[in-house]
């Protein structure tokens, strides 16, 4: 009898601790060979510091990085200048999208992930105390580049106002692009001038035997 309700009390404590468990982890999935779908609002992993303000990378050196759609048939470009996108932000132009194309069959893109911190401090503080406390997730987008991109069977009418409800929950200008449509450098389509050009100088050498002027030392007007 002992040993009956010993066996008895094992089981019914380990059956709650395993009710216990699956309460306690609602969200617990059985074994698939699937990934988790991460979530493009929030870091895979915490800053290592506190983030400052900042600006967008402007690209310098002649980059054309992210101007062009590359996975879809039809992208949205931010235009006007770089800006500083928060999640929830990001958020509401997605959900934008999505409530446009219900019962569609397509697929959406993110090109930006809400990987920078920002953090705020209270009104009317006084000066220093640190930096303040974290308040929301924020993305850095430069000029010219693509946020979100559109696959499927779709029409092109459709994809452009689906964009446009987009563009009206996000701050900035964007524009409707296209896939194959030209690359930006900065804020110059590369649209019948190539990269080599735009890196020259602008004024022309005169490198003709007819048009250099040599120098003199009387000749220099001071």
């Amino acid at each position: 009898m002992a040993s009956l309700s010993i066996s008895s009390r094992s089981s019914s404590s380990s059956s709650t601790c395993w009710r216990h468990l699956t309460h306690a982890r609602p969200h617990a999935r059985p074994f698939t060979s699937t990934s988790v779908r991460p979530n493009w609002l929030i870091p895979k992993t915490g800053e290592a510091k506190k983030s400052r303000k900042g600006r967008p990378r402007v690209p310098t050196g002649g980059s054309t990085r992210g101007t062009t759609v590359e996975w879809g048939d039809y992208g949205l470009r931010l235009l006007d200048h770089d800006r500083r996108i928060s999640a929830a932000q990001l958020k509401n132009g997605e959900d934008a999208i999505r409530k446009r194309l219900r019962g569609m069959n397509f697929r959406l893109y993110m090109r930006i992930c809400a990987n920078i911190g920002v953090y705020t401090s209270g009104n009317e503080s006084r000066m220093g105390k640190g930096k303040g406390k974290f308040d929301y997730w924020a993305s850095r987008v430069a000029v010219s580049k693509i946020i979100f991109e559109l696959k499927g069977e779709l029409h092109e009418k459709v994809a452009r106002e689906a964009f446009r409800l987009a563009g009206n929950k996000l701050p900035g200008v964007y524009e409707f692009v296209k896939k194959g449509d030209p690359p930006v450098m900065g804020i110059t389509k590369l649209q019948g001038v190539t990269a080599e050009e735009l890196k020259r100088p602008r004024r022309k050498l005169l490198v003709g035997p007819e048009e250099m002027v040599e120098k003199s030392p009387a000749a220099t007007v001071v």
